[in-house]
């Protein structure tokens, strides 16, 4: 998969994180507080809601390190390493499996998306 390809993957999986947020997040506050500004900050209180609003935050916090890696090979034509593919694939394995709560198994996705990080950085660093 290039690395082109993941990029666009990367705001597809932003996508779907956006939604299973919004759709648990829906079912437990209900439609106004979704319309609404949001001015009273609310914390989830089931689990689903609460874990998908974390997956969120996981990868909003891994999305920016891709971003710059995946940017930056494509920028000096050092593209064709599998990083950016690892990283993607693990990233859409997270959702589903952080959502099930699978504790370990989590991790372990987590686990390879940073070495499809670390080998982007090692592709970039070796330009």
């Amino acid at each position: 998969m290039s690395e082109l390809t993941c990029l666009i993957l990367s705001v597809v999986i932003w996508i779907a994180h956006v939604l299973a947020q919004t759709f648990t997040s829906r079912a437990e506050f209900g439609d106004m507080y979704l319309f609404s500004p949001r001015d009273e900050d609310v914390t989830a209180k089931g689990a689903l809601a609460g874990r998908a609003t974390r997956a969120l935050n996981n990868y909003v916090e891994n999305l920016g390190p891709f971003l710059a890696m995946d940017l930056g090979l494509i920028a000096t034509g050092h593209t064709g390493g599998l990083g950016a593919t690892i990283w993607i694939l693990a990233r859409i394995v997270y959702v589903p499996v952080y959502l099930a709560g699978t504790a370990y198994l989590r991790t372990a996705v987590w686990g390879v998306s940073i070495v499809g990080l670390l080998m982007m950085l090692a592709r970039l660093a070796s330009s």
